[in-house]
């Protein structure tokens, strides 16, 4: 095993296998229905919340970086000629802004592994139960308590380890749809705000028409639509309990921006005021 492998399995995977069967292991003792799938909520849940500083920079960021695109873009226009100036005068917008541009890429990196170890301990369950994979599950648990034998994959009526596309049920499909129109969602609530309008048209005066503007609108069009529909195909492709945990998933990323948005609404008012 690799020095990145073994750092991986030992920060990320190996923890998401224990928690994940205890989860499961409290959900049987309570004598819960659908003990599996709600041991993958909660996980997902537990993940969103470790997650949510992140994610709030991020937010805060792409926030700022929009009020700062009119004057990025006068910038951009006064001395299109001379880059390295350009360069400088960008870093003085930013550093006056009190941003660092990069920081908003720091919610995808950090989830980056925790996504790869979330999908290989759902895979391990899901997509290989034979009892050889269930050793290996035991020989990762940290407790002997935790070994388990097998697990009941059934949550409402849903097998969590069998793929939409195989099932041949059809409320089965109604997950590839149900998660694309929540990754649409998802993808249309965290889209920067329409710059504001005195802003907008103090552009226009300053900056000639280039294709930024329809690059970056392509761009969108395709986030918005394209994404959803790759995720809907995977989400027909895959065991249902993967759909499950991108589904709630989103239903938080979706909450949370919805939340943050409000409150800064409601910031804008008392400024105002």
């Amino acid at each position: 095993m690799g020095g990145l492998e073994y750092l991986f399995n030992l920060l990320f995977f190996h923890p998401l296998i224990n928690i994940l069967v205890f989860l499961y292991k409290i959900f049987l003792f309570i004598k819960i229905p659908g003990a599996f799938g709600f041991a993958i909520i909660i996980l997902t849940v537990l993940v969103r919340l470790i997650l949510h500083p992140f994610f709030k920079q991020q937010l805060e960021t792409a926030k700022k970086m929009q009020e700062l695109k009119p004057h990025l873009d006068r910038l951009s226009q006064k001395h299109k000629k001379d880059p390295k100036t350009l360069q400088q005068e960008q870093l003085k917008l930013y550093q006056e802004a009190g941003i660092n541009p990069a920081s908003g890429c720091l919610f995808m990196i950090i989830q980056i592994p925790i996504f790869i170890a979330l999908y290989n301990t759902l895979q391990k369950f899901l997509l290989n139960s034979s009892p050889k994979a269930f050793v290996e599950i035991n020989n990762i648990l940290y407790s002997p308590l935790l070994k388990i034998q097998s697990i009941n994959p059934w949550f409402f009526g849903y097998d969590l380890a069998v793929s939409p596309g195989k099932s041949g049920l059809w409320y089965y499909y109604l997950i590839p749809v149900i998660t694309a129109i929540l990754q649409y969602l998802q993808v249309q609530v965290s889209m920067p705000g329409q710059t504001p309008a005195s802003a907008l048209n103090e552009q226009k005066k300053d900056v000639k028409k280039d294709d930024t503007g329809d690059f970056q609108k392509a761009m969108n069009t395709q986030m918005k639509f394209i994404f959803p529909l790759m995720i809907g195909w995977f989400s027909y492709s895959l065991p249902v309990g993967l759909s499950l945990y991108w589904n709630i998933f989103s239903l938080f990323s979706i909450m949370q921006y919805n939340q943050l948005k409000v409150k800064n609404e409601k910031l804008k008012v008392i400024v105002k005021n």
